[in-house]
């Protein structure tokens, strides 16, 4: 008898909410029903976890050491970087490996073009240059771990970490077949170990782990320049910041400051505005698709917190504090959801970005990390 009322209320319960799905009542449904396509990073895992309509679905293994795992999609093509050197490619419609190469024992850095993948490699210290399938083409010594690399049109630009060096390769074959790279100009002593990057325009934008500015090269005229960063008090670093983090609205480019609470505000032709108070040292600035938000991570004792800051106004308006530590986080492009992995109590924490609240948590993922979003095809 108990079982048939459960039975009978399942049902019930199954048929109302079919019909709130049908007539778009039910949140619930609402926030599940989407296409969109999450791939987390299992930090102790080897593996990627991957989540669709809210749920996790299933964990791609084999993925070797993903304790700086980056993921990267272009067309119908996924690719992971493992730390150990591994590059893997996937299908990250069906889900399975397609096939991998190793280019070194360790390796963060990669970047993808219609007919090449680059790496920049710590150890073995080069920049390897890899077909779409992952054959080998080309590989630059440098004597030095290898950072920062970027694409610009027939350029390839990549910062030397333990030289102070920017390199920029030029690719002999542009546009008519697989590429054949030179190297076409060197800035040196450009800074204090350089160590992440990112294109703007014309602009390779590179920072510093032990220098007081950041540095600029224009690549349509080849010439450098320095930037000054303007800091009160240094204080220790407790995590590396990822200046390829920066965010860039319509109206300011927005930079994490290294070793200090603040956000760095300037216009995108690299004017001072202004310095943005935050909680604790940030290392991740993240922009809303709608570019109206920011949302700051931490490292050390605040490593838990995110804050939110207006872009408009230029000011703080949301805190959030989680159970754990948050090592990454992602804006929804179709959705008002900001998904944040929360390392030490393995779930994806969702906000609903309309209202800024917990909205809910994607369990069953161990040690998330990078958060990276795929858009299917046509």
């Amino acid at each position: 008898m108990i079982i048939k009322k459960l039975l009978l209320g399942a049902v019930i319960s199954a048929s109302l909410l079919t019909n709130a799905h049908a007539k778009g009542a039910n949140p619930l449904f609402a926030m599940l029903n989407t296409n969109e396509k999450l791939f987390v990073v299992e930090r102790e895992n080897a593996s990627l976890a991957v989540v669709e309509k809210g749920l996790t679905k299933k964990h791609m293994t084999g993925m070797h050491n993903m304790n700086h795992g980056v993921v990267k999609f272009d067309g119908k093509d996924g690719y992971v970087i493992s730390r150990d050197g591994y590059v893997v490619k996937f299908d990250p419609k069906k889900e399975v490996i397609l096939k991998e190469f190793k280019t070194s024992d360790s390796a963060i850095g990669f970047t993808i073009s219609k007919n090449f993948l680059a790496v920049a490699n710590y150890a073995k210290k080069s920049v390897d240059i890899l077909d779409r399938d992952l054959n080998p083409l080309q590989s630059f010594e440098t004597g030095s771990k290898n950072v920062g690399i970027k694409i610009y049109k027939d350029y390839l630009i990549f910062s030397q970490m333990d030289n102070d060096k920017i390199t920029v390769l030029k690719d002999k074959n542009y546009k008519k077949s697989l590429p054949n790279f030179e190297i076409y100009k060197e800035f040196e002593d450009v800074g204090t170990m350089p160590f992440d990057a990112m294109i703007k325009d014309n602009n390779f934008i590179t920072g510093f782990f032990q220098s007081t500015h950041f540095g600029v090269v224009d690549l349509d005229t080849m010439k450098y320049k320095k930037i000054d960063i303007l800091l009160d008090d240094r204080k220790p670093v407790m995590k590396v910041p990822h200046f390829g983090f920066w965010s860039i609205s319509d109206e300011n480019v927005f930079i994490p400051a290294v070793g200090d609470s603040k956000v760095l505000v300037y216009t995108p032709d690299f004017k001072f505005v202004k310095n943005i108070e935050t909680e604790g040292l940030p290392v991740f600035t993240a922009l809303s698709p709608d570019k109206k938000h920011l949302a700051v991570t931490f490292s050390g004792k605040k490593f838990p917190v995110i804050q939110i800051i207006d872009t408009k106004t230029l000011k703080v308006i949301k805190r959030f504090e989680f159970d754990g530590k948050v090592l990454h986080l992602r804006w929804s492009k179709t959705r008002p959801n900001l998904y944040i992995s929360v390392n030490d109590t393995n779930k994806v924490a969702v906000l609903n970005t309309k209202q800024w609240y917990l909205s809910r948590e994607i369990f069953q993922i161990h040690k998330p990390s990078g958060i990276f979003l795929y858009e299917e095809t046509k």
